[in-house]
């Protein structure tokens, strides 16, 4: 360990600032004047400096200040240093005022994500956002590994570590384009639907998970079975005449071409859920979405 009597002297960012001003503007007063200080803590905070270099930086003369050949050495390195703690603070107080950032963000629809999002850009258009579609497994799988910042998921799982702000909600109906000859019924059943070619998300969903449990209890089957990727395939399949779809209400923007039609044996409603992980949410870009979304939670 060094004793006392031989451990070097320690520098402050004060000081450094001080110098490396000073010696830009060639002058106490003025680097003051840059600094927001008065002259003599300027002078104070290049005195220590010295004292802690042990050697002048400055030879101080009536018309200014001039540099030692130890003080322009330091002066290149004070230079970048402090041009480098600017970029920092400058970098930081755009995050701050949310203009940079990206937040990345998954649902197992696009509505109500996209509508939340379409509100968020339009008051932050500078802050980057990736979205992503995904099946419900997944989308918690990325809440709980935080490869994603913010997830909207139907009746997610519960994780002490995840916050879950609920949204809207919603009950599973049979999609038809206008032109099915189902597509004017007030209602179907599970049984009728059992005759037609049904389209279905891919495993993992939640849908297929509800799906099978309700043909189980009541006893149906569906021989024809499409699975998709993602609801925008439904909808397009749906859009096509391939069949029917299954799915939550209003998770895609309304067509005149697509038909909603509630379904006997699912009445139950689920709820929509804003998911983060609660490390995260006093963040400033998720706190900025929180807010967004607290403001239009009447409209979903």
């Amino acid at each position: 360990m060094l004793s006392d009597a031989i451990r070097p002297m320690k520098y402050s960012p004060f000081q450094v600032q001080a110098f490396t001003h000073a010696a830009r503007a060639g002058s106490f007063s003025r680097a003051a004047s840059r600094l927001g200080v008065t002259q003599s803590a300027v002078s104070q905070h290049v005195g220590k400096l010295e004292h802690a270099v042990g050697s002048r930086l400055f030879v101080r003369r009536r018309d200014g200040l001039e540099l030692t050949h130890a003080g322009r050495e330091l002066y290149g390195l004070c230079d970048r240093l402090v041009d480098a703690e600017q970029l920092v603070e400058e970098k930081i107080q755009a995050f701050s005022n949310l203009d940079e950032g990206e937040l990345t963000i998954v649902a197992t629809a696009t509505r109500p994500a996209m509508s939340i999002i379409s509100a968020y850009v339009r008051q932050y258009p500078k802050v980057k956002i990736t979205f992503a579609l995904q099946s419900w497994t997944r989308c918690m799988e990325a809440m709980s590994d935080k490869s994603a910042d913010i997830a909207v998921v139907t009746e997610p799982e519960r994780q002490d570590a995840l916050v879950q702000r609920p949204l809207n909600q919603t009950q599973y109906v049979a999609y038809l384009n206008t032109k099915h000859p189902l597509a004017k019924r007030r209602e179907l059943s599970l049984g009728e639907l059992a005759g037609e070619t049904v389209i279905l998300p891919e495993d993992g969903s939640l849908t297929q998970k509800i799906v099978t449990g309700k043909l189980q209890d009541y006893g149906f089957a569906f021989p024809r079975v499409i699975k998709t990727t993602t609801f925008l395939v439904l909808k397009e399949a749906v859009l096509h005449g391939v069949g029917a779809g299954l799915f939550l209400r209003d998770s895609h923007y309304p067509s005149e071409f697509v038909a909603f039609v509630p379904i006997k044996e699912m009445p139950e409603t689920y709820t929509n859920y804003l998911v983060m992980h609660e490390d995260k949410q006093d963040l400033r870009l998720l706190s900025s979405f929180i807010d967004v979304t607290d403001g239009m939670v009447s409209e979903l």
